[in-house]
């Protein structure tokens, strides 16, 4: 299988593994990451998504040799017009490429491995950036950024990853997989209920108005008002005071 699913207690891991195609995503490959995110999303049990790749590779984008991908509704790569209702982070070692790189911008977050590097490469080719580069790097590291990566194609490693937020955690090589899924832990033991609604009310703001974006806010905030008055009781009660961890 060149997609593989695994539910690690609350954290589901999904690895494209076609190594020996640096995890390049064919037909079949968008098709079982589709199906993957799918099954994701609609496993209750499965609270935060973690995608990576194998053999120390992320991901080095489309198939160019295959060349057989087919536009579909959900995008070129099988999911980056869509998305799901659940945090998501990539898990970056090595090669962050092309379509890679479009894959890793369509995780909420990005754990990069002190080896990873990330690029538009397939400028060089003439391949358009179509799996949602042009629209989702921009909004992560700005305009001037992300005009220089998309324009000159140039590799961009770590370290500056990290510094123009590209990358939002800078490990070991070899330690991202690891990390991402402590995260990704780290985040499935929050209340879900209001950690999906401000993940959402994120989203639903970007581009709108200052007025439109605090509406909306505030709109969402109402739908999860029990779960607020829960945690100030627990809150109350003593839990969590001074920084403590949680009970």
């Amino acid at each position: 299988m060149s997609v593989r699913y695994e539910r690690i207690g609350s954290v589901a891991l999904i690895t494209l593994d076609r190594p020996e195609r640096r995890n390049a995503v064919d037909r079949a490959t968008a098709v079982a990451l589709r199906e993957a995110w799918t099954a994701f999303e609609a496993d209750p049990g499965a609270l935060a998504g973690v995608l990576t790749g194998a053999g120390g590779v992320f991901c080095a984008g489309a198939d160019l040799v295959a060349f057989d991908l087919e536009e579909a509704p959900e995008g070129w790569l099988g999911l980056t017009r869509r998305g799901v209702s659940k945090p998501t982070i990539a898990a970056v070692a090595g090669p962050c490429v092309a379509g890679g790189l479009e894959l890793a911008l369509w995780c909420d977050l990005r754990v990069a491995g002190a080896d990873a590097v990330f690029g538009c490469f397939e400028r060089r080719f003439g391949v358009p950036l179509a799996d949602g580069g042009t629209q989702r790097l921009p909004r992560i590291v700005g305009l001037g950024r992300a005009l220089d990566m998309i324009l000159t194609g140039r590799p961009v490693a770590a370290e500056e990853a990290l510094r123009i937020g590209l990358a939002d955690r800078l490990v070991p090589a070899g330690t991202e997989v690891q990390e991402a899924r402590r995260l990704a832990e780290a985040l499935a033991g929050f209340p879900q209920e209001t950690l999906r609604s401000d993940r959402e009310a994120v989203y639903a703001g970007l581009g709108r108005p200052l007025e439109e974006g605090l509406a909306l806010e505030a709109e969402f905030g109402r739908r999860v008002l029990g779960t607020a008055v829960a945690g100030a009781g627990r809150f109350a009660a003593g839990e969590g005071r001074a920084g403590l961890p949680l009970a």
